[in-house]
């Protein structure tokens, strides 16, 4: 039995600058299938070792991620990227596929 708390199952990409997480959202946003360039950028741009498995980070629960990352996974629209956050890892994209509200 899984504990307690609120989940969510996403991807993200984790790059060092603001200039290349906005050239990526940038890709990712006029695709006209948005998730399949999400993971390509991710095997491709990632800095995460979850590159290999295209930004893959599976199911977690809200207090295994860093503060500002849950509070977005939380935040945005579910199956959409479109903004990027910066942690003291760098910054990350972010697309969720599903999550406990």
């Amino acid at each position: 039995m899984r504990p307690p708390g609120r989940y969510a199952h996403a991807r993200h990409i984790l790059v060092g600058s603001k200039s290349q997480a906005q050239a990526i959202l940038d890709e990712i946003t006029k695709a006209k299938k948005p998730l399949k360039v999400f993971k390509k950028m991710a095997r491709d741009y990632s800095k995460c070792s979850t590159s290999a498995q295209k930004g893959d980070l599976g199911e977690f629960h809200e207090k295994q991620m860093v503060p500002e990352f849950s509070k977005q996974v939380w935040a945005q629209e579910i199956e959409k990227c479109d903004c990027f956050i910066k942690t003291r890892f760098g910054f990350h994209l972010i697309w969720v596929h599903t999550r406990d509200d």
